[in-house]
């Protein structure tokens, strides 16, 4: 089916079932980490697999999402660092605009490059838009795209922001700390924006226990997405999707 993949988490939304993503940088990982990361996600029953990272440089994005592909049936999703990054192994592709900056090279312009082969790939492509919250740290995000994040502290700019991404017709909202962020997005700030906007809002960066998962999903994330907490310490993966799972079964 055409856009299942947002169609299915359109229908979570509407039921309140929340949904958890891996984050695997194709840089930091080799065939066995890979299997490893996979085998881990497949048991803690992971609902997507993010493949990506702010800079790629080496060239194993293909090898590592045929690699997934082979080990299980968890959706594939691109989060690239550039809309150049893409893999037509995957299964879907957030189309990152990051709104919260005035870059216009990431507004549109890269886009505007990227379009042809995005559109020739074949993959389920989600126009996302991509807000940077200050995290308490410089981050590769905030280096590379040359942009300040939203103040931690400004609920109403990030609202206002992901209200106006909505309004030009964005189907996902990412508010991101940073890969490599000191602090996570404060809950008051994703309950702000979440209550003013109807589309499915991804949250992520900072996150290293599950408490912080399950606190995320109550104050309004509907999709929550770690990657260094389980790079540090695999064990944690199995309880911070329980945790997460457990605030949809209470809002149902």
């Amino acid at each position: 089916m055409k856009d299942a993949i947002y169609h299915a988490l359109l229908q979570k939304k509407r039921t309140r079932r929340k949904s958890f993503a891996l984050l695997i940088d194709p840089d930091k990982v080799d065939e066995a980490r890979t299997d490893t990361l996979v085998e881990l996600a497949v048991k803690a029953r992971v609902d997507y697999l993010f493949v990506g990272g702010s800079l790629v440089v080496t060239d194993q994005l293909d090898q590592v999402v045929k690699q997934i592909k082979d080990r299980c049936k968890i959706p594939i999703i691109l989060f690239p660092g550039t809309p150049s990054q893409v893999s037509p192994f995957a299964d879907a592709l957030l189309y990152l605009s990051l709104i919260s900056g005035r870059n216009a090279d990431l507004l549109i312009g890269q886009h505007v490059v990227s379009a042809a082969a995005v559109r020739k790939s074949g993959l389920e492509i989600m126009s996302t838009g991509y807000i940077l919250i200050d995290g308490g740290a410089p981050t590769t995000v905030s280096y590379i795209t040359h942009s300040l994040p939203v103040p931690a502290d400004k609920n109403e700019i990030a609202l206002c922001t992901a209200m106006a991404g909505e309004m030009l017709g964005m189907k996902l909202i990412y508010m991101d700390a940073g890969s490599g962020a000191r602090k996570p997005i404060a809950t008051e700030m994703i309950e702000r924006v979440a209550s003013g906007i109807e589309i499915p809002l991804i949250v992520g960066g900072g996150i290293q226990d599950p408490e912080k998962v399950y606190l995320n999903a109550r104050a309004g994330a509907d999709l929550i997405v770690v990657g260094n907490a389980v790079e540090k310490n695999a064990s944690l993966l199995a309880e911070m999707v329980s945790a997460l799972h457990s605030v949809s079964v209470q809002e149902r």
